[in-house]
């Protein structure tokens, strides 16, 4: 299938059960991480769809759906990557959580303003695992 740069995103709600896991999934979550992410969605609410395939299989959003699962919630929004190929979608799986890694943090910033108190923020990277 050829690749569609500019396809139409489209944001729907499913089922927190009718989701795939995959087991093969290269990124792992501890059970800390998990626990900030669920704060994370009670502190801000759940801002960042899922991206599945159409089998519903999980290509980004591993931690967020386990927070979910953790949290007792019923339902996820999803965006629909269908475009992708088996290949593609695991090369993204992949660079989706690569390229984050290749960021920095400017702790000066992360500090200041005034944050509420229910917010947890990561101010070494020696906390981030």
């Amino acid at each position: 299938m050829p690749q569609q740069r500019d396809q139409k995103l489209v944001v729907e709600t499913i089922s927190v059960g009718s989701l795939r896991l995959d087991p093969q999934n290269p990124r792992q979550h501890t059970a800390r991480q998990i626990t900030q992410i669920a704060r994370s969605i009670e502190s801000f609410g759940f801002n960042v769809p899922v991206l599945v395939d159409r089998e519903n299989k999980v290509l980004a959003g591993h931690g967020r759906v386990q927070a979910l699962q953790r949290l007792c919630r019923r339902e996820v929004p999803v965006i629909r990557l269908e475009h992708l190929t088996p290949a593609q979608a695991k090369a993204f799986n992949i660079a989706d959580n690569r390229l984050t890694e290749a960021a920095s943090w400017n702790d000066r910033l992360v500090c200041t303003g005034n944050l509420d108190s229910d917010v947890v923020v990561m101010k070494s990277t020696k906390d981030r695992t």
